[in-house]
């Protein structure tokens, strides 16, 4: 399964690897399905996973950080998006989507109200993690 996952879960994983978003990053790691990114959306996690109010508050280490960024480029697909898509409350999520659609994505997983509210986007579903950890775990 091809998935687009916002930085918003990723970092929830990251910060909390016991937590519902922890649970994806497992099914990542045993190849359930690959995630599809750009240079842009793995560039924002990596920036946001290494603000230091972030690194601070849940004792994230480089090493920590790096882990996770090699196991997206290891199961994952890097996508260049070709569309240009404004449909977002939030202009900094349209990203997402068009990774989506340059992907061929079957899903869009986030926590982010300004990308759910847009389920379902050009025919792909945008799910929550819970929603998406229910559909794995069938």
């Amino acid at each position: 399964m091809r998935v687009v996952v916002d930085t918003n879960v990723m970092v929830s994983a990251a910060i909390v690897p016991t937590g519902r978003a922890g649970a994806i990053i497992l099914h990542l790691r045993q190849g359930d399905f690959v995630p599809l990114y750009s240079t842009a959306t793995l560039t924002e996690l990596a920036q946001v996973l290494a603000r230091p109010r972030i690194r601070t508050k849940y004792g994230l280490t480089d090493a920590d950080i790096r882990t996770l960024i090699d196991l997206i480029l290891l199961r994952g697909e890097a996508v260049a998006p070709v569309t240009r898509v404004t449909v977002c409350r939030d202009p900094r999520d349209d990203v997402f989507l068009e990774v989506a659609l340059a992907g061929k994505a079957e899903r869009i997983v986030s926590g982010d109200d300004d990308l759910v509210i847009l389920h379902p986007f050009r025919g792909i579903p945008i799910i929550t993690p819970a929603a998406f950890l229910a559909g794995m775990n069938r």
